[in-house]
C-alpha cells in the first residue's frame, strides 16, 4: 500500500493549512483509493501557527490582549508544560484589524508583551514568538513598554503607539524588559531575513501590505533609524548591530526587539517541522505533497514547501508541490519538487479569495497527482 503525506502551509485569502491537506486528500483518494493517508497542517511563524502547534502536543489558552489599535481582543496562544508559542498575526496581525482598516502609522505590538507577560505567570521557560502576519512596524516598542521598558517623550511622558510614536522617542532604557526574560528562552521563529532598515528593511519591504504610503515608510523607517540612535546613546552597545541582523526586520521589527531581550533566531519552517514530528512521518511515507499560497523567490530562501522537500531527501523520498499560484520556471523548482501544480493555472477566477473554488481545485490537483504519480496498489510509487 502507497503511504502518502500531505503536508501544506497554509493557502493566505482562502484556506488553512488543514482545510488545504483535507481538500488534497480528498481528490487523491478519489484516484487511488487504496493509498493510506497521512495530514500534517504546517505553519512557519505567520497566521495558523497555534493551530499547527496543537495538531502536535500543544493546547490551546485563551488570553485577553491589547489588540493593534488599542482595542482588548480574546486571542489564543499554545501551550505545552512550560513552553509557550504565542502567534504574533493572532496578537496584532492584519487579519485582527477592527473592519480591516490599516494603521501604519500607530498599530501597536503592545499585546505581544502582554501575551508574554501572561507565559511568564505561568512559569514559561520557553517562549516561542512566530513572527509573521502583523499590521505593525513599531521596531517592537509596544512589546517592550508592556514589559516594562521605558520609551519616553523629552517631556517624561511615554511615547505613543507605532512607528509614528517612535519619532518621538528621546530616552530609552531596557532594564525592566530584559530582567523580565531573565533565564527564559526566547525563540523567534521566522522565516524572514531583512534586517530593520533601509531599502531592504521591515518598512520598506512590508510597509506597503500594511497600508503604507511611500511618504508613510519614509517616516517609518526614519523612526526605526532613531530608534536605533536612542537605544546605542542608552548604553545598548549592540543595538546598530542587531538592527542589520537578518530577521531583525521580521513582524515590523518584532525580531528586532526579541534581539534586544536576547531572542534568538530560527528558522520558522524548521521550528514547526521538527516540533510536528516530520522527520519521523516521512520515514514513513512513500510520497509527499505540500504547498502554499505562493510558490516564488522567497520560497527559495528555506519557506516551508522547500524545507520539507530538503528534509525529504534524506529519506529519499519524492515530493509534489500544489501551489496557489508559481512564478518560478521549472528549472528552479526541478531540484526541490518531482511536480508542480498552480492553481492559477485551472482558472480565470481569482481563487486566491475563494475557499469554495480554490478547495474545488485542489481536489482537481489531488486527483491528477494520484493518476499520474500513484501507481496501482502493491506498486512502488515514481521516486
Amino acid at each position: 500500500m502507497v503511504s502518502v503525506l500531505i503536508a501544506p502551509d497554509k493557502f493566505k485569502g482562502s484556506l488553512s493549512a488543514d482545510e488545504v491537506a483535507r481538500a488534497l486528500a480528498g481528490g487523491l483518494l478519489k484516484g487511488a483509493p487504496h493509498a493510506r493517508v497521512s495530514r500534517l497542517a504546517l505553519a512557519d511563524g505567520g497566521e495558523g501557527s497555534v493551530a499547527a502547534a496543537c495538531s502536535g502536543r500543544f493546547e490551546t489558552e485563551k488570553v485577553v490582549v491589547t489588540g493593534p489599535t488599542g482595542h482588548p481582543l480574546t486571542a489564543r496562544v499554545a501551550v505545552h508544560g512550560r513552553t509557550v508559542l504565542v502567534e504574533a498575526a493572532a496578537v496584532c496581525g492584519l487579519g485582527v484589524l477592527p473592519n480591516g482598516r490599516p494603521a501604519p502609522l500607530t498599530a501597536t505590538s503592545r499585546g505581544i508583551g502582554q501575551a508574554v507577560q501572561y507565559a511568564l505567570a505561568g512559569g514559561a521557560d520557553t517562549i516561542v514568538l512566530a513572527l509573521g502576519g502583523v499590521a505593525t512596524t513599531d521596531g517592537g516598542a509596544g512589546l517592550l513598554q508592556s514589559l516594562g521598558a521605558a520609551l519616553t517623550c523629552a517631556d517624561g511622558t511615554p511615547i505613543g503607539p507605532g512607528g509614528r510614536g517612535l519619532a518621538d522617542l528621546h530616552t530609552v532604557d531596557l532594564t525592566e524588559a530584559r530582567a523580565a526574560l531573565n533565564g527564559v528562552d526566547l525563540v523567534l521563529a521566522t522565516d524572514v531575513d531583512n534586517p530593520l532598515l533601509g531599502p531592504t528593511g521591515t518598512a520598506a519591504v512590508y510597509g506597503p501590505q500594511k497600508g503604507a504610503t511611500e511618504s508613510d515608510v519614509r517616516q517609518l523607517d526614519d523612526a526605526l533609524g532613531a530608534f536605533v540612535r536612542r537605544l546605542e546613546a542608552a548604553g545598548v552597545t549592540d543595538a546598530a548591530r542587531l538592527a542589520q541582523a537578518p530577521g531583525a526586520g521580521s513582524a515590523g521589527g518584532l525580531g528586532y526587539a526579541g534581539m534586544l531581550l536576547g531572542g534568538r533566531v530560527q528558522s520558522g519552517a524548521d521550528y514547526f517541522l521538527t516540533l510536528l514530528g516530520a522527520d519521523e512521518l516521512l520515514a514513513d511515507s512513500d510520497f509527499v505533497v505540500t504547498g502554499e499560497g505562493s510558490l516564488d523567490e522567497q520560497s527559495l530562501s528555506g519557506k516551508l514547501p522547500v524545507a520539507l522537500a530538503r528534509l525529504a531527501r534524506g529519506h529519499a523520498t519524492a515530493v509534489h508541490a500544489v501551489v496557489g499560484r508559481c512564478t518560478l520556471p521549472s528549472d528552479r523548482t526541478a531540484p526541490h519538487f518531482s511536480s508542480v501544480q498552480a492553481l492559477t493555472d485551472l482558472t480565470d477566477r481569482d481563487c486566491a479569495h475563494d475557499s469554495v473554488l480554490s478547495a474545488r481545485l485542489l481536489a482537481q490537483c489531488g486527483q491528477t497527482l494520484a493518476d499520474r504519480w500513484i501507481v496501482p496498489q502493491g506498486a512502488e510509487t515514481s521516486r
